[in-house]
């Protein structure tokens, strides 16, 4: 069985750039890995008993430390990750003021199969990038996701050298 997540894309024009809002996942195993691991901010959410659109807007809080800007949002619909994981993301405009406060914890076992367990931030960081910048740092799986909000803004990229 698919596991479900679902998040909110900020996004903003900065003169002839869209920037777009992503997150780095905390935690010493990503701690010094850039390029394709960045990611929607999103959580896992179960689809039989929760909207996607609300479970996007918790974990965004969750994760980011801020509500997330007010809708209207976009639909850019669902991309899947190598692990099966299915994503579902909201584009949103926002402004510049938007920011990265602080994480929810979560308790992982480091180094792997010690016994030991460190309590971690889900997200070490969040920052905006311009869309060139995203295309390279976000995770594989969820590049669609750029290519819908490019094209629902009706931006231009540069095609997926990937």
């Amino acid at each position: 069985m698919p596991k479900y997540s679902a998040g909110v894309l900020p996004y903003r024009h900065d003169g002839e750039d869209l920037l777009v809002f992503l997150a780095h996942p905390g935690g010493p195993y990503w701690a010094s890995k850039d390029e394709g691991v960045w990611s929607v901010v999103k959580g896992e959410y179960d689809p039989a008993t929760e909207e996607p659109m609300i479970a996007a807007a918790r974990e965004f809080a969750e994760e980011i430390g801020v509500a997330p800007p007010p809708q209207p949002w976009l639909d850019l619909g669902e991309a899947r990750h190598s692990s099966a994981k299915i994503v579902r993301a909201y584009a949103v405009e926002s402004s510049s003021s938007l920011a990265f406060l602080e994480s929810n914890t979560c308790e992982v076992e480091w180094p792997p199969r010690s016994g030991k367990h460190l309590t971690i931030p889900e997200v070490d960081r969040a920052e905006w990038m311009p869309l060139h910048d995203a295309r390279r740092r976000i995770l594989k799986g969820q590049r669609p996701l750029l290519d819908r909000l490019t094209a629902l803004t009706g931006e231009t990229h540069p095609p997926d050298s990937t």
